[in-house]
């Protein structure tokens, strides 16, 4: 009996093509449109993780000035002894790598372009999670010197030298002074910000304060945090020296940040989720609008088919496979739907993804939790209609004209 009430469903289904078509549209887009933002939502989660994971690895940034940006404080610098101590005297600590920035434009073969020139330690590499893809980093004679030589961005690399493979020994002039090319950094792309983070040439910390900025300022203290060590630890006696290396008293405020990326990689991994589930839910809406048209659609059979429904009734039939017959047929219209909207939501996703540069990541627990949920819709919206044609008066329903 149920097979046999499935294929007359089936059957009248394929009877008004048109219509059952245009009545499961609701569906299609309503499915389609909650596993698309799903999807994209969840790749961009993993691609936001991705870039500030790409910042270094369990990575603190100490800033001077309590906050960055409009209203910003000015606070003393840190000095180079300050990254000494850090590192000297704190637990847990891989690598710290004191950090200052310029903003210059570099020359080399008659090219050039404006670029980020930072000065730092070789320490830098290591809280960066920059590898060298040719060359050598700085020996400590050069680091003490404040040797003209350098460190170049994969960016820098092809806008200067173009395709050209081989650049260690190479000569780029930064402002006043040339340089020796000495490694090429491998490429990481775009970071958490948007930023190029392959458009940059490293150079000793003393050459940058001599010959690039002619100051001693350092605004920025890099620390790598070894795996397993307790970050809340690092951070309070982090926080405890640099108060007293900036003989702060114990009513002044600290007149530095720290910044933990893991922290921040969280926050803006948990805001991306709240957009996602937000999108979602609006995107589910339409679902529910596709309900509504299948139990008006379904109304209107009823309506047609009224004569059918007391021929029925009068046979033999009784009112639960009456029931039965239009509820399936409420149910496969959805479901028909849900398949649909998976199919193009998969397509639809994966294209998307390639287009916004977001890992595509395929959620089956969301593709089936749709598709029961459009079946769902099916059984609740097309009950109505299915109830009110088994309750049919057989005799009135054959006087229907």
């Amino acid at each position: 009996m149920l097979w046999n009430t499935i294929w007359l469903a089936l059957r009248s289904i394929r009877r008004n093509l048109l219509r059952s078509f245009l009545t499961v549209l609701g569906i299609v887009i309503g499915v389609s449109a909650v596993i698309t933002m799903v999807t994209l939502g969840n790749g961009a989660t993993v691609a936001v993780q991705n870039q500030i994971s790409g910042l270094g690895t369990n990575l603190l940034q100490v800033r001077s000035g309590q906050r960055m940006g409009p209203g910003a404080t000015v606070a003393p610098s840190f000095k180079d002894t300050d990254a000494t101590a850090i590192a000297q005297q704190i637990g847990g600590i891989q690598a710290v790598a004191p950090e200052a920035r310029s903003s210059a434009t570099v020359v080399a073969g008659g090219r050039n372009w404006s670029t980020s020139v930072i000065g730092s330690t070789n320490d830098w590499l290591i809280t960066g999670n920059w590898k060298l893809g040719q060359g050598r980093e700085f020996t400590d004679e050069e680091l003490r010197a404040g040797a003209a030589v350098c460190i170049i961005g994969a960016t820098l690399h092809r806008e200067l030298y173009g395709n050209s493979a081989d650049v260690i020994g190479q000569q780029l002039r930064i402002k006043g002074f040339s340089c020796s090319v000495i490694g090429l950094l491998e490429s990481k792309g775009q970071g958490a910000f948007g930023n190029d983070q392959d458009d940059t040439v490293l150079i000793p910390l003393n050459t940058l304060q001599r010959r690039v900025t002619g100051s001693k300022r350092l605004n920025t203290i890099l620390v790598s945090m070894e795996d397993g060590s307790d970050p809340e630890r690092v951070k309070s006696s982090l926080n405890q020296l640099l108060r007293e290396l900036r003989k702060l008293a114990p009513s002044d405020e600290d007149n530095f940040n720290v910044l933990d990326t893991k922290q921040l990689a969280d926050t803006m991994a948990g805001t991306t989720k709240v957009m996602t589930t937000l999108l979602g839910a609006v995107a589910a809406v339409s679902l529910l609008v596709g309900g509504i048209g299948i139990m008006n659609i379904m109304l209107v059979s009823v309506t047609e088919r009224t004569r059918e429904i007391g021929l029925r009734l009068a046979i033999g039939a009784l009112e639960r496979e009456v029931l039965l017959q239009f509820l399936i047929e409420a149910v496969v219209l959805a479901a028909l739907g849900g398949l649909a909207g998976i199919l193009i939501a998969t397509a639809a996703s994966y294209v998307l993804a390639q287009v916004m540069g977001v890992p595509y990541i395929f959620n089956a627990g969301v593709n089936a939790l749709s598709f029961i949920f459009s079946a769902a819709i099916g059984v609740v919206f097309g009950y109505f209609p299915a109830r009110r044609a088994a309750q049919l008066d057989p005799i009135e329903a054959l006087r229907h004209e």
